[in-house]
């Protein structure tokens, strides 16, 4: 029998160009904006497409994207402490339904007390403790 290596293969350790990228973008009142994703980790990584059809399989069809090469996007990225890129990612959590959220606020509103309420039940409650006191008392 003769022995078998088994080698690992090295991380590289330099990144590898991907050439011109469509990044994601969110507009505002001061132009475009790159959008930064989280990973599943938790994370801030910077995303880009290899092709548009890729970013509109991945984010749909109403998403905005500017072209950008991966050493811009990662100086872009740089200033806010984002350092990770990730390049046509898989899959995106789908956005958050804001209708819901606010539904669920709305039938979750008795949980919070208006202060005018939480004052007339310790007055209340004080009221009740001094009527207790008194028929003690006599």
């Amino acid at each position: 029998m003769s022995p078998v290596e088994y080698s690992e293969d090295p991380e590289p350790s330099e990144r590898f160009p991907a050439g011109l990228l469509h990044v994601p973008v969110r507009s505002g009142p001061a132009g475009c904006t790159a959008r930064f994703f989280r990973t599943p980790l938790g994370g801030r990584t910077a995303v880009g497409f290899t092709s548009a059809a890729k970013l509109t399989a991945t984010l749909g069809t109403d998403q905005a994207c500017i072209r950008l090469s991966e050493p811009a996007l990662r100086a872009l990225a740089a200033p806010l402490g984002v350092t990770a890129l990730t390049v046509d990612p898989p899959f995106s959590a789908p956005a958050a339904d804001r209708t819901a959220a606010t539904i669920r606020e709305h039938e979750n509103s008795w949980r919070r007390l208006h202060p005018r309420r939480v004052g007339a039940l310790r007055v209340t409650g004080a009221a009740a403790v001094v009527a207790c006191l008194n028929l003690l008392i006599g």
